[in-house]
C-alpha cells in the first residue's frame, strides 16, 4: 500500500524515500538508544534535515506508532506459533526464548511494552488490544504443558513473567549470551519430579503489578513501570493474570 500525505494524496517518490529511510533508521536509534532518543538524532542517522522528518512524522509519538504495530503484531504471531507447537513443553520454551531475544534486539519495543516513556492514546490501544491476545494464550500454553506433566504444577504465569524480568537483566551483561545459560536453568527448574517443593506463592496479579510500580520499596529503576496495569484477560485457571515482557 502506497504511504499518503495527511490530505489523502499518495507521496512522491522522493518523499517516500526519505520516509523509508526515516523509518529505517528510527527503527536503529530507538533498537539502540530506547525511545527516549530524540528526533533530530533520527534525522542525523537517516542522513535527512529535522524539518523532512517533521514533514513525514510530526511528532515522535507518529513516528513510533508508525514502527511499532508490525513489532507488536510480531508478538502476537510469536504466541500463536508457541500454541500451535507439537507440544506444551516445546511452545513455552519456544515462548520464553523468542520473548526475552526480541526485547534485547530492541530496547525500544520493550519501553513500548512497559511504559518507559509516555505513549499516544493510539499507541496504547494497539498495546492493550495486542496483549489481550497474547496473555490468555500464555496461559493456555503453560496449562498444556502442565497437563502433559511437562511442568510443575505449582508454576503460574507469574512465576514466569519474574522470571523474564531476570533473564532480560542477564541479557544486559557483557557477556550477552550468558541469559541462554540461565535460560536453561530455569527452565529445568521448571520440570517436576525434582522432590523439592518452592517456598513460598506466586505473586498474584495485584502484586506483580506493585512490584513494577515507583512507588514499591522494591522498585530500582522507572524503567519497570507498564504502560498501564497490565490487561486483565479471564482464563480458566489463570484467571486475571498479567503476561510480563521483561523490562531492564
Amino acid at each position: 500500500m502506497t504511504p499518503e500525505r495527511p490530505g489523502g494524496r499518495p507521496l512522491r517518490a522522493d518523499a517516500e524515500r526519505n520516509r523509508r529511510r526515516i523509518l529505517a533508521a528510527a527503527a536503529e536509534v530507538f533498537a539502540e538508544r530506547g525511545l527516549d532518543a530524540g528526533l533530530d538524532e533520527i534525522a542525523r542517522r537517516a542522513g535527512v534535515g529535522t524539518g523532512t522528518v517533521y514533514r513525514r512524522f510530526p511528532d515522535k509519538s507518529s513516528l513510533i506508532e508508525a514502527l511499532f504495530v508490525s513489532r507488536l503484531d510480531a508478538i502476537v504471531e510469536v504466541t500463536e506459533q508457541a500454541r500451535q507447537a507439537p507440544d506444551g513443553w516445546t511452545g513455552l520454551v519456544m515462548l520464553l526464548t523468542r520473548a526475552v531475544e526480541m526485547q534485547l534486539a530492541d530496547r525500544g519495543l520493550k519501553e513500548l511494552l512497559y511504559g518507559d516513556v509516555s505513549a499516544s492514546a493510539t499507541m496504547h490501544a494497539h498495546v492493550e488490544e495486542r496483549m489481550a491476545t497474547v496473555q490468555p494464550t500464555f496461559g493456555e500454553i503453560l496449562d498444556r504443558a502442565k497437563a502433559e506433566g511437562a511442568v510443575r504444577d505449582e508454576v503460574s504465569v507469574t512465576d514466569l513473567s519474574v522470571a523474564m524480568f531476570m533473564l532480560h537483566g542477564v541479557g544486559r551483561f557483557s557477556a550477552p549470551d550468558q541469559w541462554r545459560r540461565q535460560l536453561a536453568l530455569v527452565l529445568a527448574g521448571l520440570r517436576p519430579g525434582s522432590g523439592v517443593p518452592l517456598p513460598g506463592s506466586p505473586l498474584t496479579e495485584r502484586e506483580l503489578i506493585e512490584a513494577c510500580s515507583p512507588r514499591s520499596p522494591a522498585h530500582v529503576s522507572p524503567q519497570t513501570v507498564p504502560i498501564t496495569p497490565p490487561i486483565t484477560v479471564t482464563h480458566p485457571a489463570h484467571d486475571h493474570l498479567p503476561v510480563a515482557v521483561a523490562p531492564d
